[in-house]
């Protein structure tokens, strides 16, 4: 069963921008981009970095340190060095709060 957490008001987190939350012990990455909310672990599954402070082109984000690559959307490793996917989280919009779904 998938139980909610709220982390943000949408007018928290613009298109195109970002926003780390410390929930439940996993620092989770919240990304919206054009309107839709994505939520990867904010920990590159290389060398554990902070994925976060990377760039993003378009769903693919890319670790600042050493430049692996992920999709937001699923997870997946795009691009060397990393090769385990970076663990992703449903992102549900309730009213204005973005939530983030934890199965319990």
């Amino acid at each position: 069963m998938t139980r909610f957490v709220t982390v943000a008001n949408v007018s928290e987190i613009g298109p195109g921008n970002r926003e780390v939350f410390d929930i439940e012990e996993h620092y989770i990455a919240v990304f919206n981009v054009d309107g839709t909310y994505y939520a990867i672990e904010d920990v590159c599954t290389h060398d554990d970095g902070p994925l976060a402070d990377g760039e993003l082109y378009g769903f693919q984000i890319e670790c600042p340190r050493h430049g692996a690559r992920f999709d937001i959307r699923t997870g997946a490793v795009l691009s060397m060095p990393a090769v385990i996917p970076v663990p992703r989280y449903e992102v549900r919009v309730e009213g204005d709060d973005i939530q983030i779904g934890f199965e319990d």
